[in-house]
């Protein structure tokens, strides 16, 4: 045989290192690149058959996988277009040298277009990482010559004739490594057949041309997002989903992507039917997955899909995303950030299909994510629009779901805004609330807000509204009342009228809780309750803070009692007089309030006496 011995070019050496070392983060990447190389040659060698059909032969499309534990050998080789002996020294013996660009820029003239995959030279270089030698066995299509490139990745390599090809096409052999004394450096698990399947799975699953291993096909070729949808049927849908996320449930809804334009990609994400057990507890968990022509590249596209929208499981494959050699790190954030846009504009598009179309079933998207998307209000200000018109919210007049648009259409002429009420974690609990009486009095419908995120959007000045829209108005704040100027006008006469006579039961109050309180008021605005705490943070919210370890600041808050409740005209009373009843009773009302702003007692044992006294006097014991 006519053995000829090369070296790669200039510090070729240290190259090599630096990519074995540093390039690539996971050394599972170098089985995805050989068999995308594969893919790229099957692709190539169906162009030139279309062009000249003399290359044309009676023989089937396939990558085949073969692992040979006892000579530890693993090879991946593919029947497409091969390798002349010229090509291998630019192809493989200059580092970096892409045969794919080289080979796109020829086929422009023949007007063919073709998505391929790698930068072949580059990412077959990995192959270093798991194995001490690397044998390469080509034929080109359309020639009788075989040549066999050998290297072992330390700046040279030979290149021989070869006889042992029947056919076209590259067989690529690794030689694994398998290093005692450093066992980080060993790569001799690349020689379990059930790693291999994984790696297959995980990378290149959907690769449209099989991948025969052990005399089988592993991989499931079925990429549906390339297809038309009218061509998809429901079942298939379900399928594929079932399929990527081993969810056994049916998704909720499915979402098609095709964009076309300054940024080229397609994709296919679906909404699950209910949250997976960890969605609340890991914050990172995601679905989207990145795929380069149907080659997988990354688990959870955060630079695609924001934290708020992680319950999306799918797939976006892209044509045209720019990704450094190891196509591990995106490179073009304005492209990014176009692709993102687009791909959240449909999600929201669809969304807002489903809410239109079927709202009974967009109520169990809504009960299943709604409070993650509300997320997106606070840290998404270009979306939060997007986000509140599709939201969903429970309100004082009914038990049924309403949008923002559906209460603007009810409400008062007069009205200032949008009421809500946010800050316990159940219905019944916030209906309870004393700082609704105001306003249910007067017919106003207030929104309930149960979920976390809710008192953050509502106290988050940053948050701008369109002009056209109502304003979000927090009935818990001192600035938004239920009054009009003239009613205004006259209930503060009234408190000025009694400020005198409530003056003795303010001071024994604060004498008694000086430490929680800022102050007491009197309040003719209160109906049904004695007693609202106001101002501060809400007590849900400190709770929600400690339970991430945010210890917040002691809060005092403004007590208001109501003056045309017998229980106060009662203690009013009885402060004139220092009765020594007052402080116990004052302390009651303070709890109860606390109780039902969302949280207990400070000290439960004393509250529980409290209350049995009450109850042994009104018994007459």
């Amino acid at each position: 045989m006519n053995e000829e011995e090369f070296y790669f070019q200039t510090e070729a050496a240290e190259l090599l290192k630096m990519m074995i070392n540093s390039v690539y983060s996971n050394k599972d990447i170098f089985l995805r690149e050989l068999i995308s190389n594969a893919s790229d040659a099957l692709d190539k060698r169906r162009i030139e058959t279309l062009k000249n059909s003399e290359l044309a032969e009676n023989t089937n499309a396939v990558i085949k996988i073969e692992l040979n534990p006892d000579n530890k050998t693993l090879s991946v080789s593919d029947n497409g277009i091969g390798m002349t002996r010229d090509e291998l020294i630019n192809y493989l013996g200059t580092i970096a040298k892409s045969g794919t660009k080289e080979f796109l820029k020829a086929a422009k003239d023949s007007n063919t277009q073709q998505e391929l995959i790698g930068q072949f030279g580059v990412g077959f270089y990995s192959v270093f990482m798991v194995a001490d030698k690397v044998e390469v066995v080509t034929r080109k299509l359309g020639t009788s010559e075989t040549y066999k490139f050998t290297s072992n990745g330390t700046g040279k390599y030979t290149i021989e004739d070869f006889d042992q090809r029947s056919e076209c096409g590259t067989t690529v052999t690794l030689y694994i490594r398998e290093n005692t004394d450093d066992p980080d450096k060993s790569a001799k698990n690349y020689l379990d057949e059930w790693t291999i399947r994984g790696i297959i799975e995980k990378y290149s699953d959907f690769i449209s041309w099989p991948i025969l291993f052990k005399d089988k096909t592993i991989n499931s070729q079925k990429a549906i997002w390339q297809r038309p949808d009218n061509e998809i049927t429901e079942d298939e849908y379900k399928e594929f989903y079932k399929h990527l996320t081993h969810d056994w449930q049916e998704p909720l809804m499915h979402i098609k992507i095709n964009a076309e334009g300054s940024t080229n990609f397609k994709g296919l994400l679906f909404v699950p039917s209910q949250a997976p057990f960890d969605l609340f507890m890991n914050p990172e968990s995601g679905g989207v997955s990145l795929y380069i022509n149907r080659v997988f590249i990354m688990n959870d596209f955060k630079d695609l899909i924001p934290g708020y929208l992680r319950f999306i499981r799918g797939v976006i494959d892209s044509e045209d995303l720019p990704l450094n050699i190891s196509r591990e790190i995106l490179q073009d954030e304005p492209i990014i950030r176009v692709k993102r846009r687009s791909t959240q504009r449909k999600i929201y598009n669809e969304l807002k299909k489903l809410l239109e179309n079927d709202r009974e079933k967009f109520i169990k998207f809504w009960l299943a994510f709604g409070k993650i998307l509300k997320e997106g209000i606070v840290q998404d200000h270009e979306h939060a629009k997007n986000i509140l018109d599709i939201a969903l919210f429970r309100t004082t007049n009914s038990d049924e779901w309403t949008t923002l648009a559906e209460y603007e259409a009810r409400m008062k002429p007069e009205q200032k805004g949008i009421y809500c009420l946010a800050g316990r974690d159940t219905l019944s609990a916030l209906k309870a609330s004393p700082k609704l009486e105001p306003f249910t009095e007067k017919g106003y419908e207030v929104l309930l807000m149960t979920d976390p995120v809710d008192e953050v959007i509502l106290n988050d000045s940053r948050f701008i509204f369109p002009a056209e829209a109502k304003q979000l108005l927090n009935i818990a704040s001192d600035d938004v009342s239920a009054e009009t100027d003239d009613e205004k006008k006259s209930n503060e006469d009234k408190i000025k009228a009694i400020e005198s006579d409530f003056e003795p039961l303010k001071k024994k109050a604060l004498e008694v809780l000086g430490e929680k309180l800022e102050n007491v008021k009197p309040s003719v605005s209160l109906t049904s309750s004695p007693a609202c705490l106001r101002g501060g943070m809400s007590l849900q919210m400190e709770s929600i803070l400690r339970s991430i370890g945010q210890a917040p600041q002691a809060q005092k808050r403004v007590l208001e009692l109501n003056v045309s409740h017998p229980i106060i005209k009662k203690l009013i009373e009885l402060a004139k007089n220092d009765n020594e009843k007052v402080p116990d009773m004052l302390k009651t009302l303070y709890d109860q309030a606390i109780i039902l702003e969302g949280a207990a007692p400070d000290d439960p044992a004393d509250f529980i006496k409290r209350i049995d006294d009450l109850m042994a006097l009104a018994l007459g014991d």
